[in-house]
């Protein structure tokens, strides 16, 4: 009679258990690279969207280009609150004549 040969002895049913195990391994593995590569393409619509933003700006006039026209805008806008301090002291001076009589 032959005596078995001493080494590890895995039975069926236990490779049968591991194989399920890795399956289960390399599924949650799948599930995690699907989730970066969702991630990823997010990240590339916003890097697209981020792209095209700056494209507009640069084809936008340059601050030499608006300076002379906010300057325009500016002057034209000095007698508003000109023209409310005159009403305002026109009504107090109403005001103490309507008080004085």
């Amino acid at each position: 009679m032959t005596t078995p040969e001493s080494g590890v002895v895995i039975s069926s049913a236990q490779m049968y258990q591991e194989v399920r195990d890795l399956a289960k391994t390399v599924g949650r593995i799948e599930a995690k690279i699907d989730g970066v590569l969702n991630e990823t393409r997010d990240i590339r619509a916003d890097l697209a969207d981020h792209e095209t933003r700056l494209r507009a700006l640069e084809t936008m006039p340059k601050s030499s280009e608006i300076e002379p026209r906010v300057a325009t805008l500016e002057r034209a806008r000095w007698p508003l609150p000109s023209i409310a301090a005159l009403t305002g002291i026109g009504a107090l001076v109403v005001a103490l004549l309507a008080f004085l009589n």
